[in-house]
């Protein structure tokens, strides 16, 4: 099996260390307009682009060797700045590949001052709207009143008044939970450096039975980790008992945060 194909995970500013913490055979640094590129060589029958199409519809082999590539970029970014390429990313020769270095090494420089001692963390915020409506009386004024008129009317009129309040509590969740979800959006955003929305993703690839309401993306520097965490553990208190969750992961590499343009 002739390995002749380029497999890259990241991009280095400084030589590397690749010590045996790092468990993948072949991985090699080559040195490139003075970047350092973190790359192995691999075989067409894995990875040509046919065959990496195919492979990635095998969950075994995408699970395996996407954490493979996400784990040598997270040990790596211990101790350097690091521009994450996407899995699956290869180059037909070293020609290609130091083309695209000399084609993007202006705009890979300037990357490098952006992301320098920063991290990436996802935030995604669930609403458990059973949960939600259960408290709704207490959350939302309007909704409390109503109840409250109600408990006081006669059968007819109470009827016609619940009724009245079940589309009253659908709207009220639905403007709670923007509230919400701006509300942590903007106290996580006042301690980072940037910031990115995601879309929402369904029930359906989530396999929650809660509502997303937030999906985003944070840039923090280094020394603003221990803030962001505890300012997700003080909003967990907060309202951890009226049906939302946030979900946190991290730290990773700056994904999200990576703008490469080719020179003029």
């Amino acid at each position: 099996m002739i390995n002749d194909l380029i497999y890259v995970y990241c991009l280095l500013n400084s030589p590397p260390e690749l010590s045996q913490s790092i468990e993948t055979d072949g991985l090699q640094s080559l040195v490139l307009d003075n970047f350092y590129v973190i790359v192995k060589y691999v075989s067409e029958s894995e990875f040509s682009e046919e065959n990496l199409k195919r492979n990635i519809s095998d969950i075994h082999w995408l699970e395996t060797n996407a954490r493979e590539h996400v784990k040598v970029i997270n040990i790596l970014m211990d101790n350097h700045a690091v521009i994450p390429f996407n899995f699956g990313t290869i180059f037909q020769s070293e020609e290609s590949l130091r083309k695209f270095i000399t084609d993007y090494s202006d705009s890979l420089s300037e990357n490098f001052l952006y992301i320098g001692g920063k991290v990436e963390w996802a935030v995604k915020i669930y609403c458990d709207r059973k949960a939600l409506s259960e408290q709704i009386d207490d959350l939302s004024e309007e909704a409390g009143a109503l109840e409250k008129q109600i408990m006081a009317s006669g059968p007819g009129k109470a009827f016609l008044l619940k009724r009245k309040k079940a589309d009253l509590v659908e709207n009220e969740m639905n403007r709670l939970c923007n509230n919400i979800g701006q509300e942590y959006f903007d106290e996580f955003r006042n301690i980072s450096e940037a910031t990115r929305l995601n879309n929402l993703l369904p029930k359906e690839f989530t396999g929650r039975k809660d509502s997303m309401i937030l999906n985003a993306a944070f840039l923090l520097s280094k020394n603003k980790v221990e803030n962001f965490i505890n300012t997700v553990n003080t909003l967990r208190k907060k309202d951890g008992n009226s049906g939302f969750v946030i979900e946190t992961t991290g730290p990773w590499p700056p994904f999200s945060f990576i703008s490469i343009k080719e020179k003029q």
